[in-house]
């Protein structure tokens, strides 16, 4: 069977940085069926392969010379449900945001904090994504994959992922073996109203608003416009660097030093550290040069202005890393994957 495979396929609207790319072949996928196909396909025994979700956590550094499998699995339905919690199957090509909006206006509760997180609900269980005191650990139930070796539908629980900070299973011994077709949330009927973290409670103060599902997304919708930049704008991934996690000993040596240091408990012997105040305080928030910098309301994020390659923000990187390492003694790692 004859299936559609494009050469010197552009990928530059494939990826929120908007790094200019191009891709030896590529092949999208919708259904099963056609994974199926592109997996017997004899491309994938002699070609290197790669699969694309939302483009929101790669930043490609050259062209691709293999083929790229975009996923686009689509679908969100609900499996079962109780008096206290709905069981609901989404499609890993589904948009993270679009699921979490369909969640709130469902008034159901659990991933509402992660509100316009950028990219597909296939990569939540892989980066194991989150923000404002929420990760996606904390709603997932179970995900299902193809076996790229045995071709064959498996599936794992929450607790056989191995989820850890911004990583899993799919991130270490799964890498490369597997794609991701579904991943299954326990969302909450009643509901949670985290508004701990940042500045959630303030900004429901600030709308009037009493916490709920739908007013906590919209609290961080808000605050995420306002410090992080529209990739349709302006090339960016989100967060560039993981926020490292620190022995609480060396955390009080610190403060010592910088008693303003921004940092949330993790353990009874460790610490987060926001790396975007790390960067801020090494003097990068703001820097630019020609077209590659470091975003002006939040030095977390780093951006691609217009034309900037992969290889210039990859250059950015390391010298944020080595800059911030020799101010504070913290290494700090990207959490995006570079291609």
């Amino acid at each position: 069977m004859s299936i559609s495979i494009e050469k010197n396929y552009q990928l530059d609207n494939l990826n929120t940085f908007n790094i200019s790319a191009k891709a030896k072949f590529f092949y999208e996928f919708n259904t099963l069926k056609k994974l199926e196909e592109i997996l017997n396909h004899k491309l994938l025994k002699t070609e290197k392969s790669f699969v694309l979700g939302g483009g929101s956590n790669i930043l490609f550094s050259k062209d691709f010379n293999g083929i790229v499998i975009k996923n686009s699995l689509g679908g969100i339905n609900i499996t079962k449900d109780n008096n206290n919690h709905t069981e609901v199957e989404v499609g890993s090509g589904e948009i993270w945001h679009e699921f979490v909006l369909w969640s709130v206006k469902k008034n159901l509760s659990g991933i509402e904090n992660l509100a316009l997180i950028p990219g597909s609900v296939g990569a939540s269980p892989i980066q194991n994504i989150g923000a404002y005191g929420c990760e996606a650990k904390d709603t997932i139930k179970k995900v299902q994959f193809i076996d790229l070796e045995s071709k064959s539908i498996k599936e794992l629980t929450n607790s056989e992922c191995n989820f850890s900070y911004r990583s899993s299973i799919f991130k270490k011994d799964l890498k490369g073996k597997c794609i991701i077709t579904k991943v299954t949330f326990l969302l909450n009927k009643k509901p949670i109203n985290n508004t701990s973290y940042g500045a959630i409670a303030s900004e429901l103060a600030a709308l009037k608003s009493q916490a709920s599902p739908q007013s906590i997304c919209n609290a961080i919708i808000n605050i995420r416009s306002r410090k992080l930049p529209d990739p349709q704008k302006i090339g960016n991934s989100g967060s560039f660097f993981k926020n490292p996690i620190i022995s609480n000993l060396k955390l009080k040596k610190i403060k010592e030093k910088y008693p303003e240091i921004i940092n949330y408990k993790q353990s009874k012997t460790h610490s987060k550290i926001a790396a975007g105040w790390l960067i801020e305080m090494a003097g990068w928030k703001g820097y630019r040069k020609d077209d590659c910098g470091v975003y002006d309301k939040q030095a977390l994020v780093l951006v691609n202005y217009g034309q900037a390659s992969g290889n210039e923000i990859i250059e950015l990187s390391k010298k944020i890393q080595q800059s911030v390492l020799e101010k504070f003694d913290i290494m700090i790692h990207p959490e995006v994957n570079i291609i």
